[in-house]
């Protein structure tokens, strides 16, 4: 084979992995969030007083899940 035609075929399979690669990435631009956007959400009522909201609180089992998992990440030396 050539020369010119090894150079040639490099040069394309250069330019289609490039343009794969393009085509494949996907960025997501910034988006400003407006009220008119998040209308169709549920939101809270400005009126709802603090105490009227529910109180979380974090699920024993989970804690002692996620303690359980800690421990068992630490050397047994």
């Amino acid at each position: 084979m050539k020369l010119e035609i090894a150079r040639a075929l490099f040069l394309i399979a250069g330019l289609a992995v490039t343009t794969v690669a393009v085509a494949a990435w996907e960025e997501p631009r910034p988006m400003v969030f407006s009220k008119a956007a998040m209308a169709d959400q549920c939101a809270l009522p400005r009126d709802l007083k603090p105490q009227q909201q529910a109180k979380v609180e974090p699920d024993q089992d989970l804690l002692l899940f996620l303690f359980g998992m800690r421990q068992g990440l630490r050397p047994s030396g």
